[in-house]
């Protein structure tokens, strides 16, 4: 082929034309998705429309090359019109090389600023559709146009027609010339590519698949990325590959993949240099390898044969059931542990569910972080979602009202003063019909529920519900609706429960009472749904409440503490006092009915002094303090006695001597009694003696202690 400047010129034209059959794509892509409001085709215009910017970059390019080609034309003209060695013109030929150095600065600087270009363009556009896509969270904010059977010719004609201009252009690439075609041909079988994906994603969403289009769209919005991202590595790359002289360097937006794609031939001749070059010799023309090729279509008809008939039988496992479905519609009977034969896909599909896995849902908001101590003041992260529950008030305090009455005083003590519901979470409302004041209470809880399919519950749980799941969801559908089933009768049932039945349980009460309110619901809505347990491994005050509780928790083991302490002093005590202690009781009540009995009747009567004598007997019958000091006060009762007895003997058996002398008797009886009191006194008196005839003196002494030091420094001696 001769390189000219018609050649180039040529290129220019097919530029042209590939620039107003992207940007024709482009708009009708662009125009289609906002007029019925199809954000699919949207996304396939955002990649088809930054292609503008390359076909335009290839214009100039081919353009300029076109110029430097008349300018190398004219020179070479001047040069053969010289007549002599020297040419009037010799002197400008540097001055007419214009046109070849705006060629150069065409290549240095505006093809890769296009590419840049094209790059960012993909880059943000790409990332803002994979930002718009994830701010979704329902499946029907994806909008879909309602020509389903238009948009799909639109997108397989304009992709026959992307597909035949790009093969077209990778032709006219293979010449030297028009090489740098090759990254409009690249582009425009990406346009080709996109819009046969959207086709699919059509097809499939005429065959009830929701979320095809969805999934195409992020594809493209994926693709426009690696595509940016190839784009920047050739750009890159260019920068450190070495060049001949006169060479000029491959477009970045040359796509190297998607230039295989537009010449698929290539790519045949690549895998057979690559089969060569590992067997070491010419394999590809051997009768094998030629009869393979001769036969591939053959072999690619039959695998596409085996795919549909292996699609016709499903292997359905013991512990799985499955049923078919046509158009979403649920055919035939329920299977299980069989084979299951259908018509191929698409006209049919199966559905195997494995309905002996056990299954667990959260109810409620998402479950706490496990501690290895379980403590209610724990420090958790906060979470807006999380909210606690309302149960009844305690049912101390119910019950405590409804035996003290109604607006009674201590009534309202009892209110103000009940420990188990804080004044912070305790509500007041409207009395019931009793006129008992009813009150509701917080808890932060977390329950879970295991669940799994029942025994030929399948059906009823496929036609419960669907199982799209939404976009950043943890559930499908099927499993909110279970969840906002098992909520409502959850909240229900708490709220009609104690708080001090909710928060200190017996045993399994709560959560067989749960699992059974919860299956009633199910099977009402015939979901299909066998419940296994309903466990709570979370249940406390919420917030700082939890701290009042603790505090609570304390003050009634301190309580317990010192009612046990006393307790125990108590037994000790009636264990020393009476020797049994478990007869304690009765004997304070004998003691009292004693009492009340002497009260009423005195000490003479007769069935006191038969109580007494009764008491009394009860009391010394185990060896204690209390029958030790009775004892004790009978022994000295008997001394007493027995004293008095003497003295009185005494006092009879002096009467004979009285009467026989009766003034000797009393005299000898005062001088017994005056020597008995004289012997006890300092000063003695002698009576009946004369005075004139006695003489006395005194001498006071008293002994001395060796240590009076002023009766030592008054002796003159001072000795």
């Amino acid at each position: 082929m001769r390189i000219d400047h018609f050649a180039y010129q040529q290129a220019t034209r097919v530029a042209g034309f590939g620039l107003l059959l992207q940007l024709a794509v482009g708009i009708v892509l662009l125009v289609l998705g906002q007029v019925l409001e199809d954000m699919a085709m949207g996304a396939a215009a955002l990649y088809v429309l930054p292609g503008i910017v390359v076909w335009a970059a290839l214009i100039v390019v081919f353009h300029q090359h076109k110029l430097e080609r008349l300018e190398a034309l004219e020179r070479s003209e001047i040069e053969a019109a010289r007549v002599e060695g020297r040419g009037v013109f010799e002197q400008e030929t540097v001055a007419s090389d214009a046109a070849a150095r705006r060629l150069g600065l065409v290549h240095s600087y505006l093809v890769p600023a296009a590419s840049l270009i094209a790059a960012g363009l993909l880059m943000g556009l790409g990332i803002a559709a994979l930002q718009r896509y994830a701010t979704f969270d329902d499946p029907a904010e994806f909008l879909v146009g309602g020509s389903l059977g238009w948009q799909l010719a639109i997108c397989v004609g304009l992709s026959l027609v992307s597909f035949i201009f790009s093969r077209f252009v990778a032709g006219m690439a293979r010449q030297t010339a028009w090489q740098s075609l090759r990254g409009g041909a690249g582009f425009m079988v990406g346009t080709a590519l996109v819009l046969l994906a959207l086709a699919v994603g059509i097809v499939l969403q005429v065959f009830q698949q929701p979320r095809a289009l969805e999934i195409v769209s992020q594809g493209i919005a994926w693709f426009m990325i690696l595509a940016a991202s190839e784009i920047v590595l050739n750009f890159i790359l260019n920068l450190y590959r070495p060049r001949r002289p006169g060479e000029y360097p491959r477009p970045a937006f040359d796509s190297r993949v998607l230039g295989l794609l537009a010449a698929p031939d290539n790519i045949v001749r690549s895998i057979n240099e690559a089969i060569n070059y590992q067997f070491g010799f010419d394999i590809t023309s051997s009768w094998g390898y030629q009869l393979l090729l001769r036969s591939f279509a053959a072999l690619a008809v039959l695998g596409v044969v085996v795919l549909v008939l292996l699609s016709t039988v499903v292997v359905v496992g013991p512990g799985q059931q499955a049923v078919r479905l046509r158009g979403g519609r649920i055919v035939g009977e329920l299977e299980q542990g069989t084979l299951l034969f259908k018509w191929p896909w698409p006209f049919e599909t199966a559905e195997v569910v494995n309905v002996g896995l056990v299954r667990s849902l959260a109810l409620g908001p998402t479950p706490l972080r496990p501690e290895k101590v379980n403590r209610w003041v724990a420090p958790q992260s906060p979470d807006p979602d999380r909210h606690p529950f309302i149960v009844a008030a305690p049912r101390l305090a119910t019950e405590a009202r409804r035996e003290l009455g109604a607006g009674s005083a201590a009534a309202a003590a009892l209110g103000a003063a009940t420990v188990a519901v804080p004044p912070s979470m305790a509500a007041p409302l409207p009395p019931p019909a009793d006129g008992i004041e009813a009150q509701f209470a917080l808890i932060d809880a977390d329950v879970i529920m295991t669940y799994r399919i029942r025994d030929g519950g399948l059906l009823d749980w496929l036609n419960f519900c669907n199982d799209t799941r939404m976009r950043r969801g943890q559930l499908d559908m099927r499993e909110r609706a279970l969840r906002a089933i098992a909520m409502r009768e959850l909240s229900q049932f708490l709220s009609t429960q104690p708080l001090d039945a909710v928060l200190s349980p017996q045993g399994g009460s709560l959560g067989s009472a749960l699992r059974e309110r919860i299956q009633a619901a199910f099977d009402r809505d015939r979901t299909g749904v066998e419940v296994i347990a309903v466990i709570a491994p979370v249940l406390k005050p919420p917030g700082e409440a939890a701290e009042m509780y603790e505090s609570i928790s304390v003050e009634t083991q301190n309580a317990r503490k010192t009612l046990e302490e006393a307790n125990r002093a108590v037994g000790t005590t009636m264990a020393m006092l009476v020797g049994d202690a478990s007869q304690s009781a009765s004997l304070v009540e004998a003691i009292q009915a004693f009492q009340k009995l002497r009260e009423s009747k005195g000490d003479q009567d007769p069935a006191v002094i038969e109580a007494r004598i009764e008491l009394e007997r009860r009391l010394t019958a185990n060896p204690a303090q209390v029958s030790r000091e009775l004892m004790q006060a009978r022994a000295k009762g008997w001394q007493a006695h027995m004293e008095v007895r003497r003295a009185a003997e005494e006092v009879l058996g002096q009467a004979e001597s009285y009467r026989a002398a009766p003034e000797l008797y009393m005299q000898r009886r005062t001088m017994e009694v005056i020597g008995q009191i004289l012997s006890n006194v300092r000063v003695k008196y002698v009576l009946g003696v004369d005075p004139s005839r006695v003489e006395m003196q005194f001498n006071m002494q008293s002994p001395d202690p060796g240590l009076n030091v002023r009766e030592y420094l008054q002796r003159p001696d001072g000795k």
